[in-house]
């Protein structure tokens, strides 16, 4: 049993639905929240912001009346933990995402791979075939490169970075530029000189290793909150009265424990899951007494460096009527053009109003250039980017209004021999949950949810046919 802590659980029957706590309403603790609400428990969400879904959430743009997401998020049809979850709330897949085959297409027309929707890995290799972009040598080094890891059963170097694996692979500047390092940054948020090799593995693992669906292109049609967060509220708050609460703009100060009970703010829990960033869990957990193993957990919370993600919203005079939902766009940092990806909501959201179907979105996955630049300087070069590379497709109309979102902390960097904590933690009836546990995943979305799940199943294993423990 996980968790016990050292503790000896007291004989006698099992206990009834025990009082339990989430803190964090993203990702990870409502899908924490959700599994323990179903298995008959009570249980609380304190969320900091007003609305659910942590740094996956929606954002209102208030001078142009309307909602957008505090980041461009796609998902892939491998993430079976979030599509899941979603079926478990009831939520129609085709109803809440655009659905796509893999498609890396960039906006000056130079580079276009697209998977057929034929079974996997023959859909691979028929897009690499028909590759925009690519010469015979790359076609094959590429082919060789995925089938090598796939042969290794996924597994690099411990210590190797992406770069390193791409060098070993024999990749040419141009894929590297066109294909991996977009890739790359878009799925670890993390450059391919830094990133760890064997966690980039696993990404393609999942996808480029599954069945055919696995490695289509998900674009959410509606906001990230109203996903599935907003429904795992209702769902939450249905029922018995106090059988669960959601406690918004509520941000948790104080965490002790005693008398075997977890303690948040005052109010007193049987067992408590920390769904905050990595950061935050830390300072809550160094308000507790020191434990066996907690000094080492607690230096695994601090490794960690961040790394800020940018999304450039525009509001455009009219719809752009170009077809393509998602562009890769082409960095010239030289210029302050540091857009990575641009996303024509017109395309791709269900049944868009006149305003947010004016919508384009860039996002730069990596921002820390554009941050040491300032706003005032980058916005204009990266408008005047996509002008430039999209000048041979439909014209973009005139921009009205920008927005820029900057997460300062929206992921870790995925770098090699970075060790990440586990679910358990050395204090008793304390778990945690979030992207940046051990789930093997980058700092992902379906990392979140897999981890909420796994934190709310080790919490219900350790109290299953027990009755409260002693500390």
């Amino acid at each position: 049993m996980e968790n016990l802590g050292g503790r000896r659980p007291r004989t006698g029957a099992p206990p009834g639905p025990v009082k339990l706590a989430v803190v964090g309403g993203g990702w990870a603790g409502l899908s924490a929240a959700i599994r323990l609400k179903q298995s008959g428990h009570s249980v609380v969400v304190y969320e900091s912001a007003a609305t659910p879904g942590g740094r996956a959430r929606r954002v209102p743009w208030r001078s142009l009346g309307v909602d957008i997401d505090n980041g461009q998020h796609i998902l892939l049809g491998a993430y079976a933990a979030t599509l899941g979850l979603m079926d478990e709330l009831g939520l129609e897949q085709e109803a809440m995402f655009h659905r796509m085959p893999l498609s890396i297409e960039s906006a000056d027309g130079g580079f276009r791979l697209k998977a057929p929707r034929i079974a996997s890995p023959l859909n691979l290799l028929l897009g690499i075939a028909g590759a925009r972009g690519m010469r015979a040598g790359e076609r094959m080094s590429l082919i060789a490169a995925v089938a090598r890891l796939r042969l290794s059963g996924w597994r690099t170097s411990a210590d190797a970075t992406v770069g390193d694996w791409l060098a070993e692979t024999r990749q040419s500047p141009q894929m590297i530029a066109s294909f991996w390092r977009p890739l790359c940054v878009a799925a670890l948020n993390t450059p391919v000189e830094q990133a760890s090799a064997q966690v980039f593995a696993h990404v393609l693992r999942d996808s480029l290793g599954g069945r055919r669906s696995a490695t289509d292109m998900l674009l959410p049609r509606v906001d990230l909150s109203a996903l599935w967060p907003d429904q795992a509220v209702r769902r939450l708050v249905a029922g018995p009265a106090g059988s669960a609460a959601w406690r918004p703009s509520h941000t948790v100060r104080q965490l002790s424990m005693g008398n075997g009970r977890i303690e948040l703010d005052g109010t007193s829990y049987d067992a408590v899951i920390l769904a905050a960033n990595a950061a935050s869990v830390q300072t809550l957990l160094t308000q507790l007494p020191a434990r066996p193993g907690s000094a080492d957990y607690l230096d695994m919370l601090s490794a960690f460096t961040y790394l800020p993600i940018a999304t450039l919203t525009l509001q455009l005079e009219s719809p752009w009527p170009d077809p393509a939902p998602m562009l890769l766009l082409r960095e010239d940092p030289a210029r302050l053009q540091f857009g990575q990806w641009l996303f024509n909501r017109k395309a791709y959201a269900k049944t868009p109003g006149a305003t947010e179907a004016a919508l384009l979105h860039v996002v730069v996955s990596d921002a820390r250039a554009l941050l040491g630049h300032g706003r005032q300087a980058a916005i204009p070069a990266i408008i005047e980017q996509v002008r430039e590379q999209t000048r041979h497709r439909a014209p973009m109309p005139k921009v009205l209004k920008q927005h820029l979102i900057v997460e300062k902390r929206a992921t870790f960097a995925a770098v090699p021999g970075l060790r990440r904590p586990p679910n358990s933690t050395p204090w008793p009836g304390i778990w945690v949950a979030g992207d940046w546990t051990d789930t093997s995943y980058p700092a992902v979305l379906e990392g979140a949810v897999i981890s909420g799940k796994r934190a709310a199943e080790a919490l219900m294993s350790a109290f299953r046919g027990q009755t409260p423990f002693e500390v």
